[in-house]
């Protein structure tokens, strides 16, 4: 694909056929992804990629704790709720989602469902789990990294022909996951991203998410009329 093939034909992939990924095709995801800029080139990121049963466990695990009532356990600040314009986009593609999926407003049952789809990783093939060195937690720059080399991975997903859905959702229990996939005790959990081959029978899928215009988005200064 060409540059602007990836950036403008991407979108998140919420639903997967169960076809394995090779593990040679996602280390060479990851390398291209590693290209991304970082702050005084730190390179704060570490990659735990999951699969099989171990990533049932951790599906399994996540479900049942949230199901559960057990607090939410996320190692990353997690900040306010989205409030104003910011929860208007939320709700928004939400809604988007929703009659994608013919889900209606009073369905408790389905909404329930769908969000427990998010903490079984949207039932991919592989999960990438995105850690960054424990010695740098507190820094301004390390999250700005990781989320460079997140939205780069998720882009060379895209040109190979994957899709990829960047969530907190899969990694809401983080006991579960540090013990399954077995992350360092130096390593603090940032995000995860659900990995695999779209299923193009999965409405969901369809769904391209609003964005504002470069108006809304843009000032310039210093330029000429």
């Amino acid at each position: 694909m060409q540059f602007d093939d990836v950036i403008l034909g991407r979108r998140s992939i919420r639903g997967y056929k169960p076809d394995p990924v090779p593990k040679a095709l996602i280390a060479e995801i990851i390398g291209l992804a590693m290209r991304a800029p970082s702050s005084m080139n730190t390179q704060p990121w570490n990659f735990y990629v999951i699969s099989g049963e171990p990533l049932d466990r951790i599906r399994a695990g996540n479900t049942e704790r949230m199901v559960a009532g057990i607090p939410q356990s996320r190692e990353f600040r997690t900040g306010q709720a989205f409030a104003g314009k910011h929860r208007d986009r939320q709700v928004g593609v939400a809604k988007q989602l929703f009659a994608a999926m013919g889900i209606e407003r009073d369905n408790k049952d389905k909404r329930q469902d769908w969000v427990l789809r998010g903490f079984r990783q949207f039932d991919a093939p592989v999960c990438v789990i995105i850690t960054y060195d424990r010695v740098l937690d507190g820094s301004d720059d390390t999250p700005f990294d990781c989320g460079a080399v997140a939205t780069a991975l998720v882009n060379a997903a895209w040109s190979r022909g994957l899709g990829a859905v960047i969530n907190s959702q899969g990694i809401m229990q983080s006991p579960v996951v540090r013990e399954h996939a077995g992350i360092a005790d130096d390593q603090i959990i940032m995000k995860s991203i659900a990995l695999g081959w779209p299923d193009e029978t999965f409405p969901a899928n369809a769904v391209v998410s609003e964005r504002k215009s470069v108006e809304e988005a843009t000032v310039f200064v210093g330029f000429d009329k």
